[in-house]
């Protein structure tokens, strides 16, 4: 069977992947690593070093080591490296070359072609400068393919029915977003936009300025003008960023960072989710611009698309999951490492060349979105019933994600947290998985002191939960048994029904919490309804001459305050109300 290697060459990272028993197969080095850092350097001695060598040599040496070449592909210069000068093309030819030699050790035998990925968005020149690297590294290159392309195969290489993706891909140097269409084993890219120079890399920068700048501010020296200091700093935010995907505030301490006046200077510095997040949310919401635009292009709306898929490592940010839901009201899939998933898709495609068949990729995911119950809003109105997402649904096993939360009065001395699954913003329409309570916090602490939530989830389905008082220590932890396999047993809509049995009698401070056992009809069928016309009408909602859409606003309005207030029969009445204003509409 012939070989064809599958090729992500990536600003930040690369990526190669072979087709293997109908499966595509990333490919690591000795040590099983499967990441390759896109960096090029040459140590003291003039020797070549690529991937994570030129990495920690970029620590001491800077000036040997060269990163984020793919940004200069296309580009008619030279890139010093040492005492010698290099096109893009050929530090990108090292890379490649590197790759190759990965891929032929862990195969034990010789493999010459290649699928290489190139953002959707490149130009001509660029496409050219990147076949012309694989030649250089001894790569008969027999297909350049978008990213977007390759996340698509990744996904499904044989769909049963048309569907149209959206591909939002932000790597460490470029961004773009793709809207394509998959039909019959063919993919065409409806519409793309992007930007060469928006990316993790960015994201680093602004980090390492607000860290910097505050030990400037403090001691009256600059990192940034110091090589190696800069290069540590950079380092530092790099894994800070990373950490920040999954935990809501981290530390950077690097000792001997500096000196001044003979004495050794260290930074020690807290970062918080949310304020790395402000950081970075002007450069985010360019990218939603982008998806508006390729939208517009393909003469689509957010109607039309059937899965958002998320490619590259910085998808991990939870702004960003944040940011596309409230765009495109859709679930987002990142269950393929969106770090690999355009290396794997470029193996498929390689191996369709090479009239392999292929199969789908197949990942253990959490099925329903795991969170609290929480203080927060529901539907726009206070509630004391908010859910609060800590996994999602569709991340990939295992998983690990930590969220802040806040004692509600002066002096709260417990918490109790009650853990469920569900995809409702409203707590009371989930399945309740287990619950745990803290007690012993701080009695001198205010409102708002912070308490970590952590959740684990095994490949086995069970999930350990961990509740931290941010300022003293305190914990504690339990483990719940089968939190998945327990929810599949039954549908969402009984689990539901279940929920909504008992929850009519009164309200406050002191509302019960209790669930009484499901009876037939009633509140079990009329709350559900509800959800769904609420979603069914504002969908509706904007087809709707102004006549309707004023009265469709009205009924949206009253729906929501008598599913508040919990009262069946005004349920009912509105959502008759609605389906009669609905169903005029779309039979319009």
């Amino acid at each position: 069977m012939e070989l064809i290697l599958g090729i992500d060459l990536g600003t930040t990272n690369s990526v190669v992947s072979v087709v293997q028993d109908g499966k595509p197969v990333v490919l690591g080095d000795g040590r099983q690593e499967v990441i390759l850092p896109s960096l090029v350097g040459v140590d003291s001695s003039g020797g070549l070093l690529v991937g994570e060598a030129a990495r920690n040599q970029a620590l001491l040496a800077p000036e040997r080591t060269v990163k984020s070449i793919k940004r200069r592909m296309g580009e008619d210069v030279k890139v010093p490296l040492g005492e010698a000068s290099y096109s893009p093309q050929e530090v990108s030819a090292m890379i490649l070359r590197t790759l190759k030699d990965r891929a032929e050790q862990s195969l034990g035998r010789t493999v010459d072609k290649a699928v290489i990925t190139v953002p959707a968005f490149f130009t001509e020149n660029q496409r050219r400068a990147t076949r012309e690297a694989g030649q250089l590294a001894g790569l008969d290159v027999v297909r350049i393919v978008n990213e977007p392309t390759a996340a698509a195969l990744t996904y499904e290489p044989h769909p049963t029915r048309r569907e149209t993706l959206v591909v939002y891909d932000l790597g460490g140097g470029t961004f773009d977003v793709s809207l394509v269409q998959i039909e019959s084993g063919v993919i065409e890219v409806l519409a793309s936009h992007g930007d060469t120079h928006l990316g993790g890399d960015d994201f680093d920068q602004l980090l390492l300025d607000l860290v910097a700048e505050q030990f400037l501010d403090e001691t009256g020296v600059d990192l940034r003008t110091i090589p190696a200091a800069r290069s540590r700093l950079l380092q530092a935010v790099e894994d800070a960023k990373k950490r920040l995907s999954f935990e809501p505030y981290t530390e950077i301490a690097e000792e001997f960072i500096a000196e001044k006046d003979g004495q050794p200077l260290h930074l020690r510095r807290a970062i918080e989710r949310k304020d790395y997040e402000a950081l970075i949310d002007p450069l985010l919401r360019k990218t939603l611009t982008c998806v508006d635009s390729a939208l517009e292009d393909a003469k689509l709306t957010a109607r039309d698309i059937d899965r958002v898929i998320l490619v590259g490592g910085s998808t991990r940010t939870p702004l960003v999951h944040q940011l596309l839901r409230q765009q495109l009201h859709h679930d987002l899939h990142l269950e393929v490492d969106p770090d690999l998933c355009v290396s794997m898709g470029a193996a498929v495609q390689g191996a369709l060349v090479a009239g392999v068949d292929v199969g789908a990729v197949l990942v253990d995911i959490t099925p329903h979105t795991l969170g609290i119950e929480c203080l927060g809003e529901v539907r726009g109105r206070p509630s004391r019933y908010c859910f609060s997402s800590i996994i999602e649904r569709n991340t990939p096993l295992p998983a690990v994600r930590s969220e802040i939360y806040y004692t509600e009065y002066d002096g709260q001395n417990v918490v109790d947290i009650r853990v469920l699954q569900g995809e409702s913003d409203d707590a009371r329409y989930n399945q309740p998985v287990g619950q745990l309570r803290l007690d012993g916090l701080n009695e001198d602490a205010p409102a708002g002191n912070e308490v970590l939530v952590r959740f684990e989830l095994d490949l086995d389905g069970i999930l350990t939960v961990a509740v931290v008082e941010r300022d003293t220590g305190l914990r504690k932890e339990v483990t719940i048994e089968n939190a998945i396999t327990r929810f599949r047993a039954g549908s969402r809509d009984e689990a539901k029904a279940k929920l909504e049995s008992v929850f009519g009698a009164s309200s406050g401070e002191q509302e019960s919490r209790e669930t009484a056992a499901v009876g037939e009809g009633g509140a079990a069928a009329a709350f559900p309804q509800a959800e769904q016309m609420l979603t069914k009408s504002k969908r509706l909602l904007a087809q709707a001459a102004a006549e309707d859409a004023e009265e469709m606003r009205s009924l949206i309005e009253q729906l929501g305050r008598a599913v508040e207030q919990r009262s069946e029969q005004e349920v009912q009445r509105i959502c008759d109300q609605l389906e009669d204003l609905m169903f005029y509409l779309e039979d319009a």
